[in-house]
C-alpha cells in the first residue's frame, strides 16, 4: 500500500481489516501473521536499501493490536485480580513478538472473552514498528550507525521513540487524550521491544529462554551451585526439566556436556533451567547494587513472570544472629533511592502471604527444622537496602539509629529494589537472604571467613530458593497473583 506525506510517499504492507475472535488460539495465530508480515516488510525494504536500492519512499509498518469493547459491567469472580475490565469502554493493547508471548496472550485473551462474553478485535494498530526492533534477531541484519548511509535513516524508517516508551501505565500516571482507548495490557509493544533488546544485551541470552520463575542473586557462587543442581535435574528423567541454557545461548540437555562461557561475560549473566511449559527457573546474577537490581527487573518485568525472589547475602544486624542464618524479609526499609521517582518511599511494600509461606516451608523442608526450632536458623523482619556498600566507614550514629528504629534485622543493596519493582510491576516477589557478616558486631566479611561460609551455606540456600519456586509453580495462577498488587484501575492482562 502507498500513501503520501508532505515529503515522500509512504509504503506500508497490505494487511486485512480487523477481525473478531472468540477463540484465543485463533486470535493469537492472527496476531502472529500480522506481526510477521509487518516485520518482514521492513526487513525486506531495509535489505534492499543496504544493497543500493531506491530510496524514493518512506517505509512504515504497524504493530498488531488487540482491541476490546464492552457496553456493560460484567459480573466476574471478585477473587480474580485479572482477566476482566473494570467498566464499559474501549480497551486496546499493541503487541510485539506474539510468538514469544503466545501462551500468555492465549491465556489473557481467553479470560477476557470468557468473563465478558464479547469477542476481541485483532488488526493493525496506529503505532509504527521501529526499524531497530524489526531487524532484531534477523540473522546478520543490523542497523548501521548514524551517518553510515547516504540518507538519514529516520527519513526512511521509523526509529524508537523514547517519548512513547515509558512506564506510565504501571506507574499509574497515564494521561489519555479524549476518546482514546484505555490500556488493555501493562506495557505497550514498543516498551516491550525496548526491554527485550536490553535483556539480550545485559544477560547474553535470548529472552525466549527466560522461565516464569526468576531467582536473583548477587554472588557467582550461586551460579556455580545452580549449574550443579541443573545437571542433576537433567540426569533425572522425572524432574520435568529439559535443558540448561547459559550466556551466549549455550544449550545443554546432556548433564555431562560442557556449558561453555563466552570469552566476555555480560553484565548480568543468566542461566535458565527450562521446562517444556516455561515453568522452569531462571537465575540472574545481578551483581552488587540497587542500580543493577532495578535494571534487571525493569526489563524482565515485560516477560510477565509469575514470581521473582532474591536469594543473596546480607549483613546481619542483630547480635543473636550467626553467620549462615537465614533472613526472611517481612518488610523493607528503602534507602536505595533508584526507584524514588517511580515509586515514592511512602508507598508500603507488603509481604505476600503465598510467597512467604512457600519460602518458610522450603526452609523447614531443607533444614529439617520446624516450628519454634526454625527460629534457631531463621529470623523474619525488616530488610534494609542501601546504595552505599561502604556505609560502615561513615559516621554510624545516623544509619544505626534508623536501622534500629525500623526494627531492621539485615542489610543489603538489592532486596528492597527487587521487591519494590515487583510491587510496581505487579510481579509477586520475596526475599530470603543469608547472613555473611555482622559489621556492627565486629564480624566483617574477610576472605578466609567468606570462603568457609560460602562452602557450607550456598548450596543449602540455593536449594531453598529452588524448592520455594517449585512450590509456587504448583499453585493456581490466581493465588500467586495477589489482589494486593492491583491498584484502583488495572489492566485486564496480567
Amino acid at each position: 500500500m502507498q500513501i503520501a506525506d508532505q515529503h515522500r510517499p509512504i509504503q506500508t504492507p497490505d494487511l486485512p481489516e480487523p477481525l473478531a475472535f472468540t477463540d484465543p488460539a485463533a486470535a493469537v495465530e492472527h496476531l502472529e501473521e500480522l506481526y510477521r508480515t509487518s516485520v518482514q516488510f521492513l526487513r525486506t525494504r531495509f535489505s534492499d536499501i543496504l544493497r543500493g536500492g531506491p530510496v524514493g519512499a518512506r517505509f512504515r509498518a504497524f504493530y498488531p493490536e488487540v482491541r476490546f469493547a464492552t457496553a456493560t459491567h460484567a459480573q466476574v469472580d471478585s477473587r480474580l485480580s485479572f482477566g476482566h475490565v473494570a467498566e464499559p469502554g474501549i480497551y486496546a493493547a499493541t503487541v510485539t513478538r506474539p510468538d514469544l508471548f503466545a501462551n500468555y496472550l492465549r491465556q489473557q485473551i481467553g479470560l477476557l472473552v470468557e468473563n465478558h462474553g464479547q469477542p476481541v478485535q485483532i488488526g493493525p494498530s496506529q503505532t509504527p514498528i521501529p526499524l531497530h526492533f524489526a531487524v532484531a534477531g534477523a540473522g546478520g541484519l543490523n542497523v548501521p550507525q548514524e551517518g553510515a548511509l547516504d540518507i538519514p535513516l529516520r527519513d526512511l524508517f521509523d526509529v524508537p521513540d523514547l517519548g512513547a516508551t515509558n512506564d506510565d501505565i504501571m506507574n499509574g500516571t497515564l494521561s489519555l487524550p479524549e476518546g482514546a482507548p484505555r490500556p488493555l495490557a501493562p506495557f505497550t509493544a514498543q516498551r516491550v521491544d525496548y526491554s527485550l533488546a536490553r535483556l539480550a544485551h545485559y544477560t547474553a541470552t535470548d529472552p525466549a529462554h527466560f522461565q516464569n520463575h526468576v531467582l536473583f542473586t548477587n554472588y557467582q557462587f550461586y551460579v556455580e551451585e545452580f549449574e550443579g543442581y541443573a545437571r542433576a535435574a537433567l540426569a533425572d528423567p522425572n524432574s520435568g526439566y529439559t535443558m540448561l541454557v547459559g550466556p551466549g545461548d549455550v544449550e545443554i540437555t546432556d548433564p555431562k556436556a560442557p556449558l561453555t562461557a563466552p570469552a566476555k561475560l555480560p553484565q548480568m549473566p543468566s542461566y535458565h533451567l527450562k521446562r517444556a511449559d516455561g515453568q522452569g527457573i531462571s537465575l540472574v546474577n545481578i551483581g552488587v547494587g540497587p542500580s543493577n537490581a532495578k535494571t534487571a527487573t525493569d526489563h524482565i518485568a515485560v516477560l510477565r513472570p509469575h514470581a521473582w525472589l532474591m536469594v543473596g547475602h546480607c549483613a546481619g544486624l542483630r547480635n543473636s544472629q550467626r553467620l549462615g542464618d537465614f533472613v526472611l524479609a517481612h518488610a523493607y526499609l528503602r534507602e536505595d533511592h533508584v526507584l524514588d521517582d517511580d515509586l515514592p518511599v511512602w508507598v508500603p511494600i507488603p509481604a505476600l502471604a503465598e510467597i512467604q509461606v512457600a519460602l518458610a516451608e522450603a526452609v523447614a523442608e531443607t533444614t529439617q527444622l520446624e516450628g519454634f526450632e526454625l527460629k534457631r536458623i531463621m529470623r523474619t523482619g525488616t530488610v534494609a537496602t542501601i546504595d552505599n556498600r561502604n556505609w560502615e566507614l561513615r559516621d554510624q550514629s545516623g544509619p544505626v539509629q534508623r536501622l534500629s528504629q525500623s526494627r531492621a534485622i539485615a542489610l543489603d543493596m538489592e532486596s528492597a529494589t527487587i521487591a519494590a519493582n515487583g510491587f510496581r510491576f505487579r510481579v509477586p516477589y520475596g526475599t530470603l537472604l543469608c547472613v555473611s557478616d555482622k559489621p556492627l558486631h565486629g564480624e566483617l566479611k574477610l576472605p578466609g571467613m567468606a570462603s568457609d561460609f560460602y562452602k557450607t551455606q550456598v548450596a543449602r540456600h540455593l536449594a531453598i530458593g529452588i524448592r520455594a519456586m517449585e512450590r509456587l509453580r504448583d499453585m493456581p495462577l490466581e493465588r500467586i497473583h495477589s489482589r494486593k498488587l492491583r491498584s484502583f484501575e488495572e489492566t485486564a492482562f496480567l
